[in-house]
């Protein structure tokens, strides 16, 4: 069953309509045979009901106090034998029955045959017994009295040959099944006819990313329904999301290419002259492995980084990496004695990006602020709207120091790869670069303005925020 279920759309459509449809057809044949089998047994009782009316109103005492009848009973039927319509008299005397006082020709010398009960004045009951002819026979009572003879009890009863009652029912049971029948054929004609419209445009994308994969298509294209639509959209956009990784990826692949070319050559020519220096060589070779390495380090951090980005679900927590990292420059930087005041403890942030990028770019602010803080260094992270070209919503984090600073002039130049405005302290040029270039991947900006704070520089990093 599994098998069959699980082995096309179109049959789980097929089957589920076959049942629902079956089960809907059913339970309404059901309900409308038994409704109808009501309303027909109503209106049968309803005319024993008036059989019985016409004969409590024809039955007197006669002068010798049993029944007569005033008046003849219109009814052709009570004069034919075992017509299918009866009725009888009986005599109620001490609990004693005694039967067939008075009958309709109908019967003729056969009696119906009524189980004992008690019935109180005017109330009727309804009987299914049998009758002369052994067929079944609808029965109903009455007891009345004699007006002259207030102790006299007659039970007055009428009954019906429920052929005719069966035979409706019969007829009715048939054509509804009949027609239930032809019914249920035109319901699953139409349910096939749906299926095989309503997965019509699932071919089509199915023939779409045939092309796509044989290549005849770089993108899933055709005219598809509203409920396809966004599949589609989402499909295009990991399309799109795969070409600008293979894109970055090639890319960086050929800039780290040509950054450890230069170092190369250095070394190639060096090694080619026969003049020079083992000393020198060995200084020139340990320079240029170290340009190489930093050139590495940040080709693969900027090409880790711009392939996580956009990657679904992924967020981090702004608190749980500034705590960290402070604690980490607090000891690094331990000789300095330098007064940290984190305050994005208690701020519940989420950078919309991995942890291992918010790592590299908060560090980069904060070993740089460290280097030229005399005293203090601040962090703090809040809420923002998002700046031009930036996502919504966003988040931004500001690291200050109480250094000297950096002249507006020259804040431009000192994001720019390699370049350093004061050679005297250690590094390599790129921290602030670096934090720049995996900002605008995420989406965000870095800017370099003076602490209003602590006099010192601020950066700020706007990044996208995670709900």
């Amino acid at each position: 069953m599994n098998r069959l279920f699980g082995a096309s759309l179109r049959v789980r459509l097929l089957i589920g309509t076959l049942l629902g449809v079956s089960a809907a057809l059913l339970v309404a044949g059901l309900v409308l045979s038994n409704l109808f089998r009501e309303q027909v047994a109503r209106q049968f009782q309803a005319g024993l009901r008036v059989h019985l009316d016409q004969l409590t109103a024809s039955v007197e005492a006669g002068p010798d106090g049993q029944p007569v009848l005033s008046a003849a009973l219109v009814d052709a039927r009570w004069n034919k034998p075992y017509s299918g319509l009866y009725w009888q008299v009986d005599g109620l005397q001490g609990g004693r029955t005694v039967p067939a006082l008075l009958r309709s020709r109908s019967l003729w010398d056969a009696t119906l045959s009524v189980p004992a009960d008690v019935l109180a004045d005017g109330e009727v009951h309804v009987h299914d017994t049998t009758g002369p002819d052994g067929l079944g026979l609808r029965v109903l009572e009455r007891v009345v009295h004699p007006d002259d003879q207030p102790a006299t009890s007659w039970r007055l009863s009428v009954a019906q040959d429920t052929r005719e009652l069966d035979e409706a029912v019969s007829s009715f049971v048939g054509m509804l099944v009949l027609s239930l029948g032809v019914l249920a054929v035109a319901l699953m004609a139409a349910a096939a006819a749906q299926v095989v419209v309503g997965l019509a445009p699932l071919r089509s994308l199915q023939a779409a990313v045939s092309a796509l994969r044989a290549g005849r298509l770089q993108r899933l294209e055709g005219d598809f329904p509203a409920e396809l639509q966004p599949l589609v959209d989402d499909f295009n956009g990991v399309l799109d999301q795969n070409t600008q990784i293979v894109v970055r990826a090639r890319t960086q692949a050929g800039n780290l290419a040509h950054a450890i070319k230069t170092p190369l050559a250095v070394l190639s020519n060096a090694a080619a002259r026969p003049d020079t220096a083992p000393g020198a060589l060995a200084r020139l070779v340990d320079e240029q492995v170290a340009q190489a390495q930093r050139q590495v380090n940040w080709h693969l951090s900027r090409a880790r980084a711009a392939a996580a980005v956009g990657g679904p679900g992924v967020r981090t927590l702004v608190s749980a990496v500034a705590g960290p990292l402070v604690k980490v420059m607090d000891r690094v930087h331990a000789g300095r004695h330098l007064d940290f005041d984190d305050r994005t403890a208690d701020v519940p942030l989420w950078f919309a990006g991995e942890e291992q990028d918010l790592q590299e770019m908060l560090g980069n602010l904060l070993d740089n602020a460290c280097k030229w803080a005399r005293s203090s260094v601040l962090v703090e992270v809040s809420a923002t709207s998002a700046e031009k070209g930036a996502p919504r919503p966003c988040l931004q984090i500001t690291v200050e120091d109480d250094g000297p600073g950096i002249a507006e002039a020259l804040r431009e130049k000192v994001l720019v790869r390699g370049a350093r405005v004061d050679e005297q302290m250690p590094g390599s040029g790129l921290g602030l670069a670096i934090v720049l270039d995996l900002a605008q991947l995420h989406g965000g900006t870095l800017r370099l303005e003076r602490s209003e704070a602590l006099g010192g520089l601020r950066a700020r990093l706007v990044l996208p925020a995670a709900v």
